[in-house]
């Protein structure tokens, strides 16, 4: 009979061990259902939806009314209950998870009562500084027994939905589930938790009372306010110089970092259930000390007992005890927490600030020290970590107001608690990264002093049994076996079976009658304690990082997270701990259970929302730092432009006048560039400096860590940062165009082109603050501002913005107006030359400012070659759609150009057919302002002419930029384009120099034919070829298609040729067609006409011809010249029609300049040169006048 209590066969440490982990999950899922079937949506962890339908709808009231009053006897044959049996399926489905959780309720409580018992019938001995895990399993187990069954009596209709549910199992299954009547007793029997939890203790109580009085020696010394732990030296490790490579003098060690709070509950549930043993000093010590830390006290996770008052109504539903003393005392106790806790918990969370910095900076510095200092760390963790959860608790649960204690706000609004929570993760982060250091350290400390001395220790027992012997010897063997070769080639360290020895060990020795009494040999036993430390030093430190410094419990107080992370954001001291916020998601799936599988996703789910929401927050705050800096650069940009300096420049000049004068006339002085610069003191901080500042405070927090784990999901910083970037960095280069399309509004590019400069120097500073590739932002944000939208948004780039300003804006005021704008090949530019008073916007527009080729440049340097071919296609598809017209032109007098083409040598009946040829149209409801088609021709002629020649302008300034920019590849492309080999096969020749001719006009080389041209006007006779064979299958009254479709392209082109050339003489009589020699060309912009010709010529004879484009050019010589020379011939007869003669004669020798197919031998067998020199001689000499 002896032999029936044996400890070993009684097995305490792996029951504690098992029931341990089952009691968290059973709280776990009796939170959960409570929260599913509360009816207070404020904190709901789950779907609202989840609670099944039938328990909402109002059809059932009766029977749920019936089945309260009832419980826990319901007649099943009852008529009220008869409905149920309809929806007995959906019934028992739905809440078979809800039923069955109570019975694995009522079944843990079985195992806890009947494990209780036999701990008490064995009279084991606890105490938590020498059998520290079995005491601290122990309470443990006691502590969530206590939640469970006071979450069980909070759950919202239990009565009604187990009763419900047992009916419905009834109807299925014709009896009632064998469960029900204990369960239902169960329910009945903690409706009042505390009642029946302390009639139940009172056996328990010899064990309890012992083990909760041992956490006299602990609790004090760990329940600091902060000047007392600044006084003591508390996680300092300068405090003591001399002792830094110590290990901290300490015979309890686990017991420094344990959790405050989990000691307080423990105080508190057990005094509860023991209160008649309140009369001793110590514990009454204990109860008071943790009644005045706080108010609220956490069940599970944000579930939490106003502590005071579920006391104070406890005490009072106690009949036949005299505790109206102990009542007065609790209300005493709860305004004395109301009053001094707030205040006590601010000024340690102050200070544990402090120390954690202090840790972390000197363990960055010297990470050695994480060996015999390692236990710094987990006291600051689990301090931070129980300051924390006090803080979340408190905070969301106010006291109620008929306490009449006002608290101070400023107690609750930790400003700078990011940098507590950052100082935390700062020292896990160090442990993790030299997690070897410390393995190095600790093995060779059990190896070499912890086995040495257990082995002496062993020696010194005078009787162990064959037990505890076993246990012993095996501890001693595989401490003694660990070696530092283990550490260098990274084995995996399994030291589990030691701790499991150890606990079991503690099981045996701590019963009344056992052989080796372990309260007899505190040494052995504090030894092992300090040896169990140091085995989860080398294999337990993520485990010891989570037990003390996890954060999971910020998933149930996502609001408060939110708002602290919003706080932080807006104190800009801060910003830099703001990193920590997506770290700390990294935690929550640390709050689930194994038992509780169901939570999972929907907890992962809020990891991850938050996670990236933190990040995306912070990239936006940094960019938006990033803009105001770039917007202060631009703005100091902008003060350098050359159009700033003409105030010093009139200031320079104005030097020599007297000074009287200077006095008079002197305004108030401006501001010179870089005089910002100049600071007479430098505490003055500019919006530049804190902007600065700004920057690197949160380029600190991107930067802090290269991925952030969150629930099987990495999430990079920098990447979150760089995105945001790119789409900032995108927009940004838009809206600096400062584009109105109602308006007509932009900037210049010159002055656009240097905000991006500006921009870019900032960003490139970037990597001063941050380890990004900013060439890689460029690269992925600049070459899609060439391109029509970019990949982001498929929003309009710049390219866009100014192909289409360029072409709408610009060049259709030079069309439209004439001798307004014109295009000087003097100045490389097209000149403003008179205002366009009629124009609807009524707005001057200095063309100078926008098309000249300092701004080509600026504009070829922006949008880059592929951005400048955009520009020319869109260019030519203006340009074809001339030549279309000009075809149409052609067809309506087919006859008479043909009869020209072949009569140029007759005077007579050349000016007979040019009579007809320019008769004025008449033209519906504008008899006035009639035009023939010889001026329609030069018109469009003349429009082609602008466009090719704002085409060579921009060629020339991408020349340039890319001579600029690229010398060695642009001197490859241009020998290419010279020495283009020759092939005997004269096709695969045409198509090679078309090639290279391509190549080169990308690269902005002119050519002889611009390949962009021949492809315009080519794609545009493959557009007409299927619909003039459509219109040509219809009626016969579409006359000009019809003929477009049967005319010869070729002969078309012919005639165009001859159309232009009979039609320059009526430039002479035009009042703008005078030549300006300030500017190289004529008002009306017919010198463009030069370019029109030889481009369109060739490009014709090119596509639709045989390549005689010299033969075609030499034709049109010699019947513009002809043309020209009978209008010398009537100079007297007819003196307007001869009044910029001269102006015309030029227009020729441009032709022949401009022209690669003619020469001046050529111009001088057909129109003699000295009518050129006397034309030169006469428009220069006028122009001379005029100025």
């Amino acid at each position: 009979m002896s032999r029936a209590m044996v400890p070993s066969q009684q097995k305490l440490a792996e029951k504690l061990t098992i029931l341990n982990d089952r009691g968290r999950g059973m709280l776990t899922r009796i939170y959960n259902i409570k929260k599913i079937y509360s009816t207070n949506k404020k904190k709901m962890l789950g779907n609202p939806a989840n609670k099944p339908g039938f328990l909402t709808d109002k059809t059932y009231e009766p029977v749920y009314r019936y089945l309260m009053r009832r419980f826990p006897h319901p007649d099943s044959k009852s008529t009220t209950l008869q409905v149920i049996n309809n929806i007995k399926q959906d019934v028992v489905k739905s809440l078979s998870l809800y039923y069955f959780t109570f019975v694995d309720i009522m079944d843990f409580k079985d195992h806890v009562v009947d494990l209780l018992t036999t701990i008490d019938a064995c009279q084991v001995h606890m105490d938590i500084t020498l059998n520290y895990d079995l005491t601290l399993n122990y309470l443990n187990l006691i502590s969530t027994y206590v939640s469970i069954m006071i979450l069980v009596s909070r759950v919202e209709d239990r009565r009604v939905v187990l009763s419900l549910y047992n009916v419905a199992y009834e109807y299925l299954h014709a009896s009632s589930d064998p469960s029900f009547p204990r369960l239902g007793q169960m329910v009945i029997d903690y409706d009042i938790p505390l009642r029946k939890l302390s009639e139940e203790f009172v056996p328990h109580s010899r064990v309890l009372v012992p083990a909760i009085m041992s956490l006299h020696k602990i609790y004090p010394k760990r329940n600091l306010p902060a000047d007392q732990m600044r006084a003591t030296g508390f996680l300092s490790l300068l405090a003591e110089p001399p002792k830094i490579m110590n290990v901290p003098n300490t015979d309890m060690v686990q017991c420094e970092y344990l959790s405050v709070d989990a000691m307080e509950r423990w105080i508190i549930f057990s005094m509860l259930l023991c209160h008649q043993y309140l009369q001793e000093a110590q514990l009454w010590d204990l109860w008071k000390t943790a009644l005045q830390s706080g108010y609220i006290v956490q069940l599970c996770r944000d579930e939490v007992l106003h502590i005071h008052s579920y006391i104070t109504s406890f005490f009072e539903g106690l009949k036949g005890h005299n505790m109206s003393k102990r009542i007065t005392e609790v209300r005493d106790l709860q305004h004395q927490a109301l009053q001094s806790a707030p205040g006590i918990h601010r000024e340690r969370r102050k200070f544990l600030r402090s120390a954690l910095k202090e840790l972390a900076l000197i363990y960055t510095d010297q990470p050695g020290l994480l060996g015999p200092k390692g236990l710094y760390v987990f006291q600051g963790l689990a301090v931070a970590r129980d300051e924390i959860h006090w803080l979340l608790r408190h905070f969301d649960n106010p006291p109620s107001k008929r306490h009449n204690v006002k608290l101070s706000q400023e107690d609750f609004v930790d400003r700078q608690l990011p940098e507590l929570l950052f100082n935390m993760e700062e020292l896990k982060s160090l442990v993790r990264k030299y997690n070897q250091v410390v393995q190095r350290y600790y093995v060779q400390y059990l190896a070499g002093f912890d086995s040495v001395l257990l082995n002496q220790l062993i020696q010194n027992l005078a009787h162990c049994p064959e037990d505890e012997s076993v246990i012993l010897s095996s501890l001693y063997n595989t401490i003694a076996a660990l070696s530092v070769k283990q550490v260098e080639a990274n084995e995996v360290f399994d030291l589990r079976g030691i701790r499991l020895d150890w606990f079991r060990l503690q099981a045996y020795t701590g019963v009344s009658r056992a052989g080796l009494v372990l309260r007899d040999h505190q040494d052995l036993g504090k030894h092992l304690n300090m040896i169990i430390y140091h085995t989860k030093m080398v294999d337990y430190l993520d485990e010891l990082l989570n037990e003390t410094g996890d954060l999971s419990i910020y998933c149930f107080y996502t609001q408060i997270f939110e708002h602290q992370f919003k706080q932080c954001m807006e104190f800009p001291a801060q910003h830099r701990y703001s990193i920590v916020f997506p770290i700390i998601c990294g935690h929550f799936m640390n709050a689930t259970h194994e038992l509780c599988p169901e939570e999972r996703h929907s907890i992962g789910t809020t990891s991850v929302q938050y996670a990236h929401w933190f990040l995306k927050e912070m990239s936006d705050e940094v960019n938006q730092v990033i803009t105001a800096i770039c917007e202060e650069q631009c703005m100091l940009n902008y003060k350098l432009l050359p159009k700033h300096s003409a105030a010093s420049i009139l200031q320079s000049s104005n030097k020599h006048k007297k000074k009287q004068d200077k006095k008079k006339n002197q305004g108030p002085e401006e501001e010179k560039p870089g005089m910002e610069s100049a600071r007479k003191n430098r505490e003055n901080f500019t919006r530049m400096d804190k902007l600065h500042m700004a920057l690197t405070e949160l380029c600190y927090a991107i930067n802090y860590c290269n991925v952030i784990q969150v629930w099987e999901h990495g999430f990079v910083p920098r990447e979150f940062f760089i995105q945001h970037l790119e789409t900032r960095f995108n927009k940004a280069l838009v809206g600096m165009m400062m584009y109105n399309p109602d308006t007509s509004e932009i900037a210049k590019p010159s002055e656009l082109l240097s905000s991006v400069k500006a921009i870019m120097s900032v960003l490139q500073g970037l990597e001063n603050y941050v380890q990004i590739d900013i060439a890689r932002v460029f690269n992925s944000v600049l070459p899609q501002q060439t391109q029509a939208t970019d990949s982001f948004n498929g929003e309009k780039t710049i390219t866009a913005n100014y192909t289409n300003w360029y072409l709408e804006v610009l060049l259709r005021r030079v069309t439209v107006n004439m001798g307004h704008i014109v295009y000087s090949p003097n100045h490389k530019a097209f000149v403003t030359v008179a205002q366009d008073n009629n124009s609807k916007e009524n707005l001057y527009l200095a063309a100078e400012e926008y098309a000249d080729l300092t701004e080509l440049r600026a504009l070829a340097e922006l949008i880059g070659p592929y951005g400048m071919r955009y520009l020319g296609e869109r260019l030519m598809g203006h340009v074809a759609s001339q030549v279309e017209e000009l075809k149409k032109l052609v067809i309506q007098n087919k006859e008479v150009l043909f009869n020209m083409r072949t009569s140029f040598d007759k005077p007579e009946v050349m000016r007979d057919l040019f009579r007809r040829l320019g008769r004025p149209i008449k033209q519906q409801g504008n008899a006035k302002n009639q035009m023939s088609d010889v001026d329609s021709v030069l018109m469009r002629m003349t429009i082609i002419g602008i466009l090719l020649s704002y085409r060579s302008l921009a060629q020339e300034a991408l020349l340039d930029v890319l001579e600029d920019r690229i010398p060695f590849l642009m001197a490859s492309v241009q020998d290419l384009q010279h020495f283009v080999p020759n092939m005997k096969d004269t096709k695969y020749s045409n198509m090679k120099q078309q090639v290279v001719n391509e190549m080169a006009s990308a690269a902005g080389l002119s050519c002889d034919i611009d390949p962009l041209l021949i492809s315009a006007l080519r794609s545009q006779k493959n557009e007409d070829t299927p619909r003039t064979s459509t219109s040509s299958q219809s009626s016969d009254t579409e006359g000009i298609p019809e003929q477009m479709a049967n005319e010869s392209d070729y002969e078309l082109a012919c005639l165009l040729m001859v159309f232009v050339a009979v039609s320059i003489p009526t430039l002479a009589k035009k009042d703008f067609s005078v030549f300006k020699a300030s500017l190289e060309g004529n008002l009306n912009n017919s010198h463009c006409l030069a370019k029109a010709v030889n481009q369109i010529a060739g490009a014709l004879f090119t596509i639709h011809g045989p390549g005689d484009v010299s033969d075609r050019l030499q034709e049109f010589l010699a019947l513009a010249s002809s043309s020209l020379l009978r209008l010398g011939q009537s100079q007297e007869q007819d003196k307007e029609t001869v009044r910029n003669r001269e102006s015309v004669y030029i227009l020729l020798d441009l032709i022949v300049q401009e022209s690669p197919y003619l020469t001046m031998d050529l111009l001088e067998s057909c129109f003699p040169y000295a009518l050129l020199r006397n034309a030169y001689h006469t428009v220069y000499k006028a122009s001379a006048v005029d100025n």
